[in-house]
């Protein structure tokens, strides 16, 4: 089931929290580690969701977030990226965080709900799907199939987007009954991953 959430209602960030909690409690049931990984790029306004929302992770200080301003997780490196997120957690629960297009109605609107995305299916790109849970902004209108609506995008949307699905996530993660065990061992911070990939 997709949830759908309106990013300029103030009731929002709570709303959807709450529903979040639920289904990291429902879904992960291993009590294993949460991965936040935010796709998309820097150079598209409609495809900065992701980074945005990274890097509004980032600065509330939460860990294990893959994919911000400074080391974008885009079509380019997103598949070595999974790859190494599995290689150095032990079955990581992985809330996927991306841009996506949809119906003029639906512009400004969050999704929400369980399963993977898969990323660049608005922009007929291949990618891997990936996510226990997904989380999608849509930024845009899908009419007439106009694959160039990322680029002329509004970035105020954009930002709004971010800073809700940013907050909601803060807001989820520091509960105490969605809290994960302690790897048994100490997978790598973000930054050093980004520079073994570059340099493998």
């Amino acid at each position: 089931m997709t949830y759908y959430f309106d990013s300029a209602k103030a009731e929002t960030t709570l709303k959807m929290s709450g529903q979040l909690m639920e289904l990291i409690k429902t879904n992960n049931t291993s009590n294993t580690d949460i991965v936040i990984l935010c796709i998309g790029s820097d150079r598209s306004t409609g495809d900065s969701l992701g980074p945005l929302t990274g890097y509004r992770l980032e600065k509330h200080h939460i860990k294990n977030v893959y994919g911000s301003l400074y080391f974008p997780v885009h079509a380019a490196n997103l598949s070595p990226v999974i790859s190494a997120i599995y290689n150095n957690y032990n079955n990581p629960f992985i809330i996927a965080v991306d841009a996506s297009l949809g119906t003029p109605e639906h512009v400004g609107c969050i999704t929400l709900g369980t399963g993977p995305l898969t990323p660049g299916l608005g922009v007929q790109k291949k990618l891997p799907k990936v996510g226990d849970i997904h989380i999608t902004g849509i930024v845009n209108s899908s009419r007439n199939m106009d694959y160039n609506l990322l680029q002329t995008t509004h970035l105020s949307i954009v930002v709004q987007l971010a800073d809700v699905i940013a907050n909601v996530l803060y807001l989820a993660l520091q509960q105490p009954d969605v809290l994960t065990n302690a790897c048994s061992y100490m997978p790598l911070p973000p930054v050093q991953l980004y520079q073994q990939l570059l340099t493998s």
